[in-house]
């Protein structure tokens, strides 16, 4: 698959700092991670296509991790769940984030990534703030039991072998439940490799302010092993800022690179030093990089229709910021071939410039909810009880 090559505007920033270089890396186990940049796990965002893409314009730099895999069903050989581990031969390192709440069945998917090599990076999900993971005990509320903790991440680097181990999580529950500091030790005396934070609790989800303070405190907490700072990169200048401020060894970008996968080609370039070689397509080539994501889609799903249907979510995403009226928004929103999607592209004005602003926030920014947890679970910080084997659902979520 060709590197894309567009004949983008360039522009300097004022965020880039003088003292990050081409020769920043982030030692993941033996995998050096030059610039320290990292594609945050997404479901049904981060699949083989759009690490394609994020690939190609950083040049095969950094490190782009799987959408979020179930243990259970990983084990239990799930075709859709084989489907998601695929990874293109151009890959490496080969990157899975898994999600389980069970040691055993933790331990039983390691063993087989690292026996059946299908992976040269593990991940573990203690970050995922969804409902539907956290009434189970999953994702974001698991560290609170810092036992169960200990015993999943003893289970996966035991099972791991020479395969690294890392694992990304939140601050807390809430600002009454913090966890991070305690989880960040716990994993350090497991042998987990490095350790990424998402500035925020599980009842904020993606609203208010990440903070980045809680970043720095655990850098200092866990001098050990690599910290990475997730939360608030929607630029490159961002990214800078994060590692200048809190000290971190290398950020995780999530919903920066929604409908920007260009970002990557931007935080190579300001980890390199070279803030004035940042991405601003026009409209016409962000159609362009449209199609070439639905393609990729289609011929991952094995089925045009079913790829462009699946496509569909990005739309907003890539055209957030252009003069696009809401009629078309809504026609693009429902196309379901590359050939209706590709006209009703051509019908813009695709001479239009990259728009002020666009480089903010985007994708998902609800706070202040209430973390649903099963009951009794904030009763005992250390106590295991209530984690049932229907914890681990067949599911896959960010």
């Amino acid at each position: 698959m060709p590197t894309p090559s567009p004949t983008t505007n360039t522009t300097t920033t004022g965020n880039a700092i003088t003292d990050t270089t081409a020769d920043a890396a982030l030692r993941i186990g033996p995998h050096a991670v030059r610039p320290p940049v990292v594609l945050a796990p997404m479901a049904g965002i981060t699949n083989a296509p759009f690490r394609t893409l994020c690939r190609e314009w950083s040049g095969g730099k950094g490190l782009f991790v799987s959408e979020m895999i179930t243990t259970r069903a990983l084990v239990e050989r799930n075709d859709k769940t084989m489907q998601l581990i695929r990874f293109d031969e151009t890959e490496k390192p080969r990157s899975i984030q898994l999600y389980g709440v069970d040691p055993a069945t933790v331990g039983k998917a390691v063993r087989m990534i690292a026996e059946e090599d299908l992976a040269d990076h593990i991940d573990l999900n203690f970050g995922c703030p969804v409902p539907k993971v956290t009434r189970k005990g999953g994702g974001s509320a698991l560290p609170y039991k810092r036992n169960l903790l200990r015993s999943i991440l003893r289970e996966a680097v035991s099972g791991a072998g020479d395969l690294p181990v890392t694992m990304k999580m939140r601050k807390g529950i809430d600002d009454d439940h913090l966890t991070y500091l305690d989880a960040g030790r716990i994993a350090v005396e497991e042998g987990v490799t490095a350790v990424a934070l998402h500035g925020r609790t599980a009842a904020q989800h993606y609203g208010g302010t990440a903070d980045w303070d809680a970043v720095a405190r655990l850098k200092e907490h866990v001098p050990e092993i690599p910290v990475l700072g997730n939360g608030d990169i929607w630029s490159a200048g961002d990214a800078l800022r994060m590692v200048r401020e809190t000290g971190c060894d290398g950020v995780v970008v999530g919903r920066g690179c929604l409908g920007r996968p260009w970002l990557f080609a931007d935080l190579v370039a300001a980890f390199e030093g070279r803030t004035d070689a940042y991405v601003r397509p026009t409209l016409r080539e962000v159609a362009d990089v449209m199609v070439r994501h639905a393609t990729l889609l289609g011929e991952w799903i094995g089925d045009e229709s079913r790829g462009v249907i699946d496509f569909r979510k990005h739309v907003a995403w890539y055209l957030k910021g252009f003069a696009v009226g809401s009629e078309m928004r809504k026609r693009l929103a429902i196309t379901s071939s590359l050939e209706e999607l590709r006209a009703g592209l051509d019908e813009l004005d695709l001479g239009q410039p990259w728009p002020a602003g666009a480089d903010g926030p985007r994708g998902r920014t609800s706070g202040n909810n209430r973390v649903v947890l099963p009951d009794g679970w904030l009763r005992d910080p250390y106590d295991c009880a209530g984690v049932g084997e229907d914890a681990e659902l067949d599911t896959s979520g960010g």
